[in-house]
């Protein structure tokens, strides 16, 4: 059984970043939190959410999990409006979830979780380099670096303690700097490795709306992003394996 209110811009922000990189998971319900750990099909990408309760307005579950087609959820957005508030009521022993909002109940038939994939476990990598940046600067050269080419290098400087982007296209190139006044903190670590820009441009549109996201950098290994959502009361990170290829 699940019976959950939620904030309507919570239920939003964290329905779109989990479908930046899958359009099906597997969410978990506990009495203290819901999570979902999804990796996209091509096995490059993962993201981890988890909402605790004081995410919710109310919150009354048995533990488990349901099969979500995230496309399909995503429907209820363009009826949302004005609704402050959204319902999910899922009965013992059925397979459609109702979504109630403005009047509307919105029945959602759930996916079997077994055919879904199996929850990822984040790799235990050490990854030296911290950056601490606001959201809407690391998704502005993200699109720069998008222009010119498919794949975009992030490093940190340990000379001048600074963070940068690079991306080296046919003919063009670009390079982004960030001042320390642009930064809210960056360690002294020499890392540096190249990325997909595709995978980072869906990811840099969640990214966007973060005061802080913490990068998490190693050499020639995945690069993590950390934010939070719903006020604190929710976190999510994501992972993006490297590119490996001469520079």
């Amino acid at each position: 059984m699940i019976v959950a209110t939620i904030n309507s811009e919570t239920l939003r922000e964290s329905i779109e970043t989990i479908s930046a990189l899958v359009v099906e998971c597997r969410v978990h319900f506990e009495s203290d939190q819901v999570y979902v750990r999804a990796v996209d099909s091509a096995n490059v990408a993962m993201v981890c959410l988890h909402l605790d309760r004081q995410a919710f307005i109310d919150l009354d579950v048995t533990p488990g999990e349901i099969g979500l087609d995230i496309a399909r959820f995503k429907n209820i957005f363009s009826m949302l409006g004005k609704a402050e508030k959204v319902t999910l009521h899922l009965p013992d022993k059925e397979n459609k979830i109702k979504v109630s909002f403005l009047g509307y109940q919105y029945a959602i038939t759930l996916l079997e979780a077994a055919t879904i994939k199996k929850d990822p476990n984040p790799p235990n990598i050490e990854l030296p380099g911290k950056i601490v940046i606001k959201g809407s600067y690391l998704y502005s050269a993200i699109r720069a670096a998008a222009v010119v080419s498919d794949k975009v290098w992030f490093g940190i400087s340990p000379q001048s303690k600074g963070f940068f982007m690079s991306a080296e296209g046919d003919s063009d190139h670009i390079r982004r700097e960030f001042s320390s006044e642009e930064l809210i903190s960056v360690n002294d670590a020499d890392v540096k490795s190249l990325f997909s820009i595709d995978y980072l441009k869906e990811m840099g549109k969640v990214l966007s709306n973060a005061d802080e996201v913490t990068i998490s950098l190693g050499d020639n290994h995945p690069i993590k992003f950390s934010f939070d959502i719903a006020g604190g009361a929710g976190h999510v990170e994501y992972l993006l394996a490297p590119r490996i290829e001469a520079e």
